[in-house]
């Protein structure tokens, strides 16, 4: 006999689950107690939002869907935040969480939460288990739903009893079967020529990737592309990574904190090949203005996608990364040698914010310190607000990844989303940066860093300040500031050391400079934290 709890927890080794991040509760005990006889590592965090922010960071740098747990009730809507974010950036999650006895759903019963129906605008989709025998099926659908496709997060919810449930064997199926869910991975051939005739004609055309290319792994395809045909590239802010900033095809980061050498190219584009990108307002605040002026070929996995947000010209669904392989087999060099000339012009001519400074550090001048110090497949996980525009901007990405909450803005996503990263893959160098309001939102998250010996590093800049909404009130409300000043932060450095974590204070650049040396060394945990000035900008 085979209890529903141990049947979930065979069917997570089937899938090849290494780790699961979760917080237990009474009404997913009985999954816990399977999972103590289980090769499966679970990682006990403080906040189950922190839950599937760490599977997310997993996911993205491991490839393979992410796994997080909670109990019923106030366990499973802490996770509410974390599937959220994991949706708006198309990370592959499954959520399982513990649901009151099947006989006591919709009574109110203690720690009772229709969570299906609470995530039901934020999850690719959800099951509400009603049988023992359904877990198999359920949970090969449930892996199969998060990973393919447009990737996203995907809810289990099992009430306790049906955990306790009995049945005589298990037998995990072998292949999905799922009539309504037949994503299409091959674009159409009659779209494919229509875009490549585009790219002949085209003198002034522009490759813009978003953060489908990096969920495809589609990285070396959007490469080979961009160099056979000559076309420049410039990237979103999920999309940041998909080429290294040397690389004289790219011009970087566009959008209202992106660099004005890539958002000047985009302006005047007479072509533009959306790559895996939604095009949202932070990117384009007027994708219909520029779709005026330039043929719009839009490649994206999910048709509900194209045309959301610009009008297009040249809509193709399917598999960017086959697509992305096909275009380079089969385009001719573009005739845009004197526009390609032109934009490197545009991106030589740039330069950064941001000079070192003695009496603070300058967050800008230390990021790029920073990247010139770190290997070439690094990690960088930032945090939203000022952190975010400060790493994408001026962090240069090589061969690594660049985690940040994109489309949600989830503060406090750094730091978890960085060990699930670091748990991923532990030889490579992971740093979580983060400012000083969004590192409180997940600092606790430090005794898990200890209870996992991962040697995770990370940069709290201290300005006292929640700084881009100042920044905001500064220019849309006269500088009324209210909520803005961190009055009250902790004495970090004495915080980190009662966590039994070494930690640094740095008050200028050279010194900064010097600790993140160290820091990158240390073979334990390290939190360096940079006192930032509160008037530094965004940009």
């Amino acid at each position: 006999m085979v209890t529903g709890a141990e049947i979930i927890v065979k069917c997570l080794e089937a899938e090849g689950v290494e780790i699961v991040f979760g917080y237990p509760g009474v009404a997913i005990c009985p999954f816990y107690d399977a999972l103590y006889d289980s090769p499966i590592r679970n990682v006990l965090v403080r906040t189950e939002q922190n839950a599937a922010h760490m599977a997310s960071g997993y996911a993205r740098v491991s490839g393979r869907p992410g796994v997080c747990v909670a109990t019923s009730g106030p366990g499973a809507t802490n996770l509410i935040t974390g599937i959220a974010t994991a949706y708006m950036d198309s990370i592959p999650l499954v959520a399982i969480t513990g649901q009151v006895n099947l006989e006591q759903l919709g009574r109110d019963v203690f720690q009772e939460a229709d969570i299906t129906g609470a995530c039901e605008s934020f999850t690719k989709h959800s099951y509400l288990v009603k049988a023992a025998e359904d877990l198999p099926r359920v949970l090969k659908e449930a892996f199969h739903i998060a990973a393919t496709g447009r990737p996203g997060p995907v809810l289990i919810d099992v009430p306790q009893d049906i955990q306790e449930q009995r049945l005589p064997a298990f037998l995990y199926p072998e292949r999905v079967e799922i009539r309504s869910y037949k994503p299409r991975t091959a674009g159409h051939p009659m779209q494919v020529k229509r875009a490549l005739e585009a790219i002949e004609t085209a003198r002034r055309p522009v490759i813009c990737c978003g953060g489908g290319v990096v969920l495809a792994n589609a990285r070396e395809e959007l490469l080979a592309f961009a160099k056979a045909s000559g076309i420049p590239v410039v990237s979103t802010m999920m999309g940041t990574g998909v080429a290294p900033m040397e690389d004289p095809l790219y011009l970087g980061m566009i959008g209202n904190f992106g660099r004005s050498c890539a958002n000047r190219a985009i302006g005047e584009a007479d072509l533009i090949l959306l790559c895996g990108a939604r095009v949202g307002d932070r990117a384009i605040s007027a994708p219909n203005q520029i779709a005026e002026q330039a043929k719009v070929i839009h490649i994206d996995i999910d048709p509900a996608e194209i045309g959301k947000n610009m009008r297009v010209d040249i809509p193709i669904v399917g598999d960017i990364k086959t697509l992305l392989s096909a275009l380079a087999e089969k385009v001719e060099p573009a005739n845009c040698e004197e526009w390609a000339r032109q934009v490197r012009r545009y991106k030589s001519e740039f330069v950064p914010r941001g000079e070192p400074r003695a009496d603070f550090v300058e967050p800008r001048a230390f990021l790029r310190d920073l990247s010139a110090q770190m290997e070439p497949d690094a990690v960088l996980a930032a945090d939203p607000g000022q952190s975010q525009i400060w790493a994408a901007v001026n962090f240069s990405q090589r061969e690594g990844r660049f985690l940040t909450s994109g489309g949600l803005g989830t503060m406090g996503y750094a730091l978890p989303a960085a060990l699930g990263a670091k748990l991923a893959k532990p030889g490579r160098q992971v740093v979580a940066v983060c400012g000083d309001g969004a590192f409180q939102m997940s600092m606790c998250e430090l005794a898990t860093v200890q209870a996992t010996h991962v040697p995770l590093k990370v940069i709290v800049f201290d300005n006292r300040r929640l700084g881009m909404v100042r920044e905001y009130q500064n220019k849309r409300y006269r500088g009324r500031h209210i909520g803005t000043h961190m009055a009250g932060n902790p004495n970090f450095v004495l915080l980190c050391k009662a966590y039994g974590i070494p930690c640094a204070l740095a008050e200028n650049n050279e010194r900064a400079r010097e600790l993140a040396a160290e820091m990158l060394s240390c073979k334990t945990p390290y939190v360096l934290v940079c006192r930032v000035d509160p008037e530094t900008p965004s940009l």
